[in-house]
């Protein structure tokens, strides 16, 4: 996407609102549908694209990740998972869509590749990348040097 094309702001932040809200009602239905409060653990992997939730030690529920991002943590910037050649491809998903989405209604904060990080600018882009892959929840992890932003698909009891 060339930086110099026609930027609507107005509908960018009515698709930001509007996937805004939908995040939030998605969220709160995810983590009071399946408990996912209080002394929950998760683990994941991007090999296979799998989170699950623990309590006590014991699987309760899985779910299937997409990696949108990550914020290196001394720099402090955002890379687009596609814009990376770290993550597996089954991490990727279909985040090619998101990309795709930014270039055809020219929001150009979705097909960059990278920026500095901007907590705001991050919320929208996730938010709206949750949107348009139907996503039903956000989630975000930290290790030494990166935090990591996923989209949680396909959630599901395990049975025990």
């Amino acid at each position: 996407m060339d930086d110099r094309s026609k930027h609507d702001h107005r509908a960018w932040e009515e698709v930001v609102f509007a996937a805004r809200e939908r995040a939030r009602t998605r969220q709160a239905l995810m983590i009071d549908r399946f408990g996912l409060s209080g002394d929950v653990q998760d683990e994941w992997s991007m090999d296979d694209a799998r989170i699950t939730w623990s309590r006590a030690g014991k699987v309760f529920l899985a779910g299937r990740l997409t990696v949108i991002g990550s914020v290196g943590i001394p720099r402090q910037s955002w890379l687009r998972t596609w814009a990376n050649e770290s993550p597996p491809p089954a991490a990727l998903g279909d985040i090619e869509r998101v990309r795709r989405f930014g270039e055809e209604n020219g929001y150009p904060v979705l097909p960059w590749p990278g920026f500095n990080h901007h907590p705001e600018l991050v919320a929208e882009a996730r938010m709206v990348a949750a949107s348009v892959l139907d996503a039903e929840g956000l989630w975000a992890d930290s290790t030494d040097d990166v935090q990591l932003h996923f989209l949680v698909h396909d959630v599901d009891p395990v049975a025990g």
